[in-house]
């Protein structure tokens, strides 16, 4: 399993009346979490995609146990929690002082780009990741 913390700062905008985080800016702290984690292991997307390598997301659950606010400092902690095939899976908690938040996962295809097909997880995606276990 690889696991990566990473701190974001909850913006006013991204507040809705409520004074909550908007249930729809979880997807991109997730996003800023997942690509944190796959930089920690030698990967950035800019490489993956100039290779040809897209990688949409398939799937996104998450479950909501308390609110976030304006300016609240949240630790997203994302793992990858197994060796990844055509699909690579993000598991995330969101926490605010220790307090657990919402858990979350996403799926994402590794796809190429020219056929729009998609495809196994590359051999060099792989070793970094299995690497990075290690």
């Amino acid at each position: 399993m690889l696991k990566k913390s990473t701190v974001i700062r909850v913006r006013y905008a991204e507040t809705d009346r409520m004074g909550y985080v908007y249930y729809g800016n979880y997807a991109a702290y997730f996003e800023v979490a997942r690509v944190e984690l796959l930089r920690a292991a030698g990967i950035t997307y800019r490489s993956l995609e100039d290779e040809g390598i897209l990688l949409p997301v398939i799937s996104y659950e998450i479950k909501f146990l308390l609110p976030a606010l304006y300016d609240d400092e949240l630790m997203v902690v994302s793992t990858i929690p197994e060796a990844p095939t055509a699909r690579i899976r993000f598991q995330y908690e969101t926490r605010r002082d220790g307090e657990l938040l919402n858990t979350a996962s996403t799926d994402l295809a590794f796809v190429s780009r020219s056929g729009g097909r998609p495809m196994r997880c590359p051999p060099h995606v792989l070793e970094a990741l299995l690497r990075a276990w290690s």
